[in-house]
């Protein structure tokens, strides 16, 4: 903790606030993309895409997952999404899964949550759509399957805000699925087959 501390004490000394572009962030924000990933620590968004301060608007959370649209209750993902769209005016979406992710992993081993119950009624959500890999149909799904599976199942319920589908319609939106290896730092995109696939770049 230490380390972070001195770090963020002397951030102000590293970066030059005095630049153009610091002083325009004050005027407010622009981002191209909503960025929707793991809380998973080895997961950073802005270090992954190298977008600077105010071109990427983050939400993550344990699985990367999307709350289905209209749940009663109060929504920090679903708030998320309304601002970033109807405020904001991102015209990209992007759903970032992950490999080694715990979340997926859980959900995969069918490990007791019971303890942890805020986990489990949150992976609740995900567990329906990752039905046709868990249920035994299919011999030992891999990791990657069941975590590349949720990031098609999630772009499929941002599909189901009003919001969303609406400019989705008009052309005015673009979702993307990514996986990304943790240990590699590759990139894999899903292309219009259905496929993840890795992109020369």
């Amino acid at each position: 903790m230490k380390a972070l501390l001195d770090r963020a004490r002397s951030f102000k000394r590293r970066v030059d606030f005095e630049s153009g572009e610091y002083r325009k962030l004050a005027e407010g924000q622009y981002p191209e993309a909503l960025f929707i990933t793991c809380s998973d620590s080895r997961v950073i968004p802005a270090l992954i895409t190298g977008a600077r301060p105010g071109e990427i608007f983050e939400l993550r959370n344990a699985g990367n997952i999307v709350p289905p649209h209209g749940q009663p209750g109060a929504s920090g993902e679903a708030a998320t999404i309304e601002y970033a769209l109807e405020v904001l005016g991102v015209q990209d979406i992007v759903v970032c899964g992950h490999s080694y992710c715990g979340a997926m992993g859980a959900l995969k081993s069918g490990d007791d949550l019971s303890g942890l119950p805020g986990v489990d009624a949150w992976l609740r959500l995900a567990r329906p759509g990752l039905t046709p890999l868990l249920d035994g149909t299919l011999n030992d799904p891999s990791l990657t399957d069941v975590v590349q599976l949720n990031i098609v199942n999630q772009l499929t319920v941002l599909r189901s805000y009003p919001a969303a589908r609406e400019r989705l319609d008009s052309g005015r939106l673009h979702l993307h699925g990514w996986y990304y290896e943790v240990d590699t730092g590759q990139v894999h995109e899903l292309d219009e087959d259905g496929l993840f696939r890795v992109h020369a770049g």
